[in-house]
């Protein structure tokens, strides 16, 4: 019989229900979880694909020491031994954690007591400083926690939405479906989307505003002193349960449009139209994401948000409050248990010498961390200037994701001794481990994990662990036992560590703290199997204390008071002549972070399968540059690029916008953030991922190619590639100079063919004119085309020739022709990557009366099941007659 268990999507912060069932052969599937309160029932591209990502292709199975199979007591040991080292000889702040909002909260929890309450340092980060930190300080400041206030259900009760920095549609898909739902409901629901580029979320949009970068301060603190100027504080509010309200006033300076409009390159009419939506809206949220958070002044544009929901006593409310939406499954649990460096456990603060005593006390440690610990660009900083001489990372690959990232791969070349705990054995971090440990990834972990409204969820295993893959909090508490620790980290179980990390929270609360989850403090193993999704806080011996915080005007400062914060416009230049362009980083609809995952599916590289720059028409056509051709970017660090360019219209001028998936396992030249410097915010230490200063120009190259085969690739001699999973094996494009063996023989010995193998096809052009296919028998095992310009070939049709026979002449000859039969129309670029939809195929169906989105659904499938796609298909509608789509 197949087996049903519920659990919760790995990938963004939506935190998703998942019902994964296990068949009778071992084969799994996956759907929404209805009944789960985040999603109910929905699930997005990502999402409905997890049964795809779940291979043992790359595992890291067993310990490796130096590139050599070990066991795990020696492999353990090794790493306790040189970790004790490092403090004895140069004390505890000589070694470092770099952890990762992709652990779940018991591997947190043990970690950050093994480094704080035992070694003694608060050298521990995580890969949410790049996600959430300024999110942090601005809570903090504002309210005296890390308090996000309300919950989904706002975005639907809301009659105004401000969507801040965040492509909603691409990085939290099914909470952008529940907001389009809301909106088609209550068609007078106005959204307003704040963002230099015109992302799929203005799809649904009322009002686009596309400032230029790090305008939004300018922007928010016109907002509050229009607030002021029109009488629409809430003054009473504002009065009893705040402070510091004119000198945020004051800091905002001017509200008239013009003013506003010149500091945020934005048309004066559209200043003053969202001010008065705004003004004239009591239940308003204003959601906001990396856009805000991944600047140098992440924390100000955070609490310039924040001071116009106070100033109009809109917090805490059905359908009102500033809403931080987390990039990660479970940075909120890692912030729960004090993941950061300038955190500790359950939202106490290193700061506060009471706090760190209690956190002494509960742990009954040897030791407490009394100072901040290094941040995570701090951190490597510190790894590459020696003062650092152990390292461990965890399930995160920085050398791809931080900035500066050429620096950051050398810094741990160099470091004495590192640590790597991953699923994976080749990624461009694990590549540079001294020892590998191997971790158990979605499907074999059992934990919890929080979302961006508080909501805690079960992560339930229903696979056997691989090999000797162990949890990482198992790895860490053994390492523990081997520094002298065993009593503390005598753990069995995830349900032991949830449950004391819930006695923390309610130890000597009473109130005082936000996070509160003391109910569970007893949980048994039973409790824990069956525990049902829910938000904190959760006191201890009382009732749930409600969805939402701050309504009753209560924040968690010493007096009780929220904070209004002052903040200044940043006026700061990073362009000049060499360097003319603002660089901006993110996602891309189908991927997430480094591919580690979603790179295992074919069908969600069928959307986009290669790195590219999205470059304004004008800026393309000043530099010479066609959509589809390579372009180049460098920047200050010395960083440099080899893309694709997608000329659009979306993008503004003067600024590009390229994605972070890309890594060294995937493209010969496309870790981006080895372009943008380590400028930070002061307060939160959170990177500038988004404002860098570029270089843009055309990349030549003698040939450009595209192949597939049923084998992965292992010696790929271009100066461009790309490689991505298709059905039954792989497609790359290329970019370079023909392989100095000629291309048979490369083609040959790169997907180690057999050599009884049957090649047809032919080469001309020295080199630059080539269309090559081999056989064995009927099965096609690669095909390679070469052009000395970007290649016309049909990837859809041609990817879908790996899976079919070929038994005779004349099929093998449309292999060379690179396009389908008459009768076999070309699906066109795939759009809709849970279904295999491609543009062509909507183009043909809008051509026949479908012309709206939902008869195209109707008719082809495309955008019926997670939706995402559903923008992108408007887009074709509306290129295609003259009033936009429905």
């Amino acid at each position: 019989m197949p087996v049903e268990t519920r659990t919760t999507c790995p990938y963004c912060g939506v935190g998703c229900g998942v019902i994964a069932t296990v068949d009778e052969k071992g084969d799994v599937s996956v759907r929404g979880d209805p009944d789960h309160p985040a999603n109910f029932g929905r699930l997005c591209s990502k999402g409905s694909a997890l049964a795809e990502t779940l291979d043992m292709d790359g595992r890291a199975l067993y310990p490796m020491i130096r590139g050599r199979r070990a066991s795990w007591d020696i492999a353990l040991d090794t790493v306790a031994s040189a970790f004790s080292a490092a403090i004895r000889d140069h004390g505890p702040d000589a070694v470092a954690f770099y952890l990762s909002g992709q652990l779940l909260t018991e591997d947190y929890y043990v970690a950050n007591k093994l480094m704080k309450g035992f070694i003694g340092s608060a050298n521990i980060d995580t890969n949410s400083r790049l996600c959430m930190a300024s999110s942090v300080a601005g809570h903090r400041r504002a309210f005296g926690s890390d308090t996000v206030p309300g919950t989904y259900e706002d975005l639907e009760l809301a009659d105004l939405v401000v969507l801040v920095g965040s492509n909603m549609a691409w990085c939290h898909p099914v909470l952008y479906q529940r907001l389009a739902a809301a909106k088609a409901a209550r068609p007078a629901m106005q959204v307003v989307v704040i963002d230099p580029r015109r992302t799929a979320s203005s799809d649904l949009a009322d009002l686009h505003l596309a400032l230029r970068p790090d305008g939004d301060v300018a922007l928010f603190n016109g907002l509050l002193a229009h607030l002021a100027y029109t009488g629409h504080i809430d003054q009473d509010f504002v009065a009893a349960h705040t402070n510091g309200f004119a000198g945020a006033l004051m800091a905002a300076g001017q509200s008239e449009p013009a003013t506003v409009a010149a500091a945020t390159g934005l048309p004066a009419p559209q200043v003053r139209q969202f001010f008065q939506l705004f003004s004239e809206t009591e239940k308003v949220v204003t959601c906001y994401s990396q856009g805000v958070n991944q600047s140098s002044v992440g924390s100000d544009k955070v609490n310039a948000i924040i001071n116009c929901h106070l100033a109009t006593g809109r917090i805490g409310r059905p359908g009102m409050g500033p809403f931080s939406l987390t990039g990660q499954p479970n940075a909120m649990g890692g912030r729960e248990v004090g993941g950061l460096a300038n955190m500790l456990a359950a939202h106490m603060s290193i700061e506060d010498a009471q706090d760190r005593d209690r956190v002494q006390r509960f742990w009954q440690a040897p030791a407490i961390a009394d100072h901040a610990g290094l941040k995570a660009v701090d951190l490597f900083e510190a790894v590459a200037d020696g003062r650092i001489k152990a390292l461990w990372i965890m399930s995160t690959n920085p050398v791809v994701s931080m900035p500066d990232a050429d620096r950051v791969k050398a810094a741990i070349e160099a470091c004495p001794f590192v640590v790597v705990s991953d699923i994976e054995t080749e990624t461009d971090t694990a590549r540079l481990a001294h020892v590998l440990l191997p971790a158990i990834g979605w499907g074999e972990k059992n934990g919890t994990v929080t979302n961006s409204e508080r909501r805690i969820s079960r992560q339930r295993a229903f696979l056997p662990l691989p090999g000797e893959a162990r949890p990482d909090w198992w790895q860490m508490a053994e390492v523990g036992r081997r520094l002298g620790f065993a009593d503390a980290f005598a753990y069995q179980a995830p349900h032991e560590i949830f449950a004391e990390h819930a006695a923390l929270s309610a130890f000597e609360n009473g109130g005082s703290r936000d996070f509160d989850i003391g109910a569970y403090a007893g949980a048994t193993e039973t409790d824990y199997a069956a525990l049902q999704p829910f938000q904190w806080p959760q006191p201890q011996d009382s009732a749930p204390s409600g969805q939402r915080f701050f309504g009753d005007g209560r924040f968690f400062h010493s007096d009780g008071r929220a904070r209004f914060v002052p903040v200044t416009t940043n006026t700061e230049t990073r362009t000049s002549p060499a360097f003319p362009f603002v660089l901006n980083t993110g996602r891309v609809r189908d991927h997430w972070h480094t591919m580690t995952r979603t790179g295992k599916s074919a069908r969600l590289s069928a959307h986009l399968a290669e790195p590219f720059a999205e470059i304004h028409p004008e800026d393309a056509a000043a530099q010479g540059i066609s959509d589809a051709d390579l372009v180049e970017l460098q920047s200050t660090t010395g960083g440099r690029v080899v893309v694709r360019a997608l000329v659009t219209p979306r993008q503004a001028a003067g600024a590009v916008f390229v994605p972070m998936h890309w890594t060294d396992e995937t493209a010969a030249c496309g870790r981006i953030d080895a372009l943008i410097p380590g400028r930070r915010d002061r307060l939160s230490g959170q990177p500038a991922l988004k404002h860098a200063a570029v270089s843009l120009r055309r990349h030549a190259a003698p040939c450009q190619g595209f192949a597939i085969s049923i084998r992965k690739p292992d010696h790929l001699p271009f100066t461009y590639w790309a490689l991505a999973r298709c059905e039954g094996g792989y497609r790359m494009e290329l970019a370079g100079a023909a392989p100095e063996t000629g291309w048979q023989p490369w083609l040959q010995t790169a997907f180690d063919l057999p050599p009884e193998a049957e090649m047809t096809g032919y080469t001309a052009r020295d080199g630059r004119d080539v269309r090559l296919a081999v056989f064995a028998a009927d099965r096609l095992l690669a095909l390679l085309f070469v052009s000395d310009e970007p290649v016309a070939v049909s990837r859809p049709w041609a990817v879908e020739q790996l899976a079919k026979p070929h038994p005779d002449r004349r099929t093998r000859g449309r292999l060379i022709a690179g396009r389908p039969p008459a009768d076999q129309p070309d699906k066109g670029a795939i759009l809709c990557s849970c279904l295999g939809i491609g543009v062509n195929e909507i183009a043909i169906a809008a051509e026949s009366g479908c012309l709206s989105v939902q008869a195209i659904g109707a008719r082809t499938g495309a955008g019926t099941n997670c939706g995402s796609c559903r923008p992108e298909i408007r887009k074709i509608l509306q290129s295609m007659q003259p009033i936009a789509a429905e």
